[in-house]
């Protein structure tokens, strides 16, 4: 079964990830997704759980496309178009993780290198 809200798992990983990166840096505050103005740091899920849940909508995303392309091969009736939006669903999805990672590692080899 599909995931409807990858979208929205993967921009509260985000949220989550500006959270721990403004509570690094002093503050309660992090900039909203797409301004200046600034939001209350999420409170709730833990950040671990919250990586885990979008790894999970993501591998999720990428079984069922596979599911699909698979039938689509046999000659169920899959129509293509089924076929190629869910393969497109699961790319952006993996890139999107991907981006996500990098940002993360970056941050990281950023405080490894802080002057201490």
């Amino acid at each position: 079964m599909e995931r409807i809200n990858s979208q929205a798992n993967i921009q509260s990983m985000l949220q989550t990830l500006r959270a721990y990166q403004a509570q690094a840096a002093g503050s309660n505050e992090t900039l909203a997704p797409g301004g200046d103005t600034t939001v209350a740091a999420p409170k709730g899920q833990p950040f671990m759980e919250a990586v885990k849940s979008t790894l999970n909508s993501v591998n999720d995303l990428q079984l069922k496309a596979r599911d699909v392309s698979t039938a689509y091969e046999r000659g169920e009736a899959v129509p293509l178009t089924d076929v190629v939006l869910s393969m497109q669903k699961s790319s952006m999805a993996f890139e999107a993780t991907l981006q996500v990672r990098n940002k993360v590692l970056k941050a990281y080899e950023d405080i490894l290198n802080m002057p201490v």
